[in-house]
Order: C-alpha cells, then sequence, then structure tokens
C-alpha cells in the first residue's frame, strides 16, 4: 500500500505563495487518485484539490479555483499543491490522501490513505 507524506507547510503572510508537497511512500503513486485536503481548527476537512496520477487530469472547487494548481513529478513520486494568493482564511492543516482507482468523489471517506498533515498559516 502506498503512504503519503506531506512537506512544505510554514507561516506566510497573506499574498504570499506556497508549495507542498506529497511524496509516496511505500510505492509510487500509479494507478491511484490523489486529493488535497484541509482542515481549520473547529470546521470540517475540506477538499482543496485531487489528481488522476495516470491521467494528470486536475480538479478544484471554486473556493480555490484560479488560486491552487496540483501537479505531479512521475520520477519523485510527488504530486504539488501549488498555492497562490494566499489569504488567512487559507490557515489550516492541509492533508495529503490517496484512493486506488478513480475518479473519487471529493469527499474524505473516498480516500483510504493519508499523510500526518502539514500547518500552513497565513497572517494578516
Amino acid at each position: 500500500q502506498v503512504q503519503p507524506v506531506e512537506s512544505g507547510g510554514g507561516l506566510v503572510q497573506a499574498g504570499a505563495s506556497l508549495k507542498l508537497s506529497c511524496t509516496a511512500s511505500g510505492r509510487t503513486f500509479g494507478g491511484y487518485s490523489l486529493a488535497w485536503f484541509r482542515q481549520a481548527p473547529g470546521k470540517e476537512r475540506e477538499f482543496v484539490g485531487g489528481i488522476d496520477w495516470n491521467s494528470g487530469n486536475t480538479f478544484y472547487p471554486d473556493s480555490v479555483k484560479g488560486r491552487f494548481t496540483i501537479s505531479r513529478d512521475n520520477a519523485k513520486r510527488t504530486v504539488y499543491l501549488q498555492m497562490n494568493s494566499l489569504k488567512p482564511e487559507d490557515t489550516a492543516v492541509y492533508y495529503c490522501a490517496a484512493a486506488i482507482g478513480g475518479p473519487h468523489q471529493p469527499k474524505t471517506a473516498q480516500y483510504e490513505y493519508w499523510g500526518q498533515g502539514t500547518q500552513v498559516t497565513v497572517s494578516s
């Protein structure tokens, strides 16, 4: 089975950019769909984008469309979340998740394998 491992979180000012990485441990992401979710304190975990590893097709909710971009690097077994024009409301723990096959509904229950999360804090 695959184990996602996130990195790249940190503290940035509003308007800045940040790029998160999710690397596959255990095996490659081939044949999986990947997604990024985030969870702010006191809120439910929210879908912020997904990618089908084999096709490279990406999809985003309206809340981040145009600001967030997901990409992948097959050789590095890594998927990225590029976040631009960050806002204080983007502050959350960001999680990478994987599921066999796809596409999947943008819901936490659809994804079987989760990383430990990485904190993103955007100051105003």
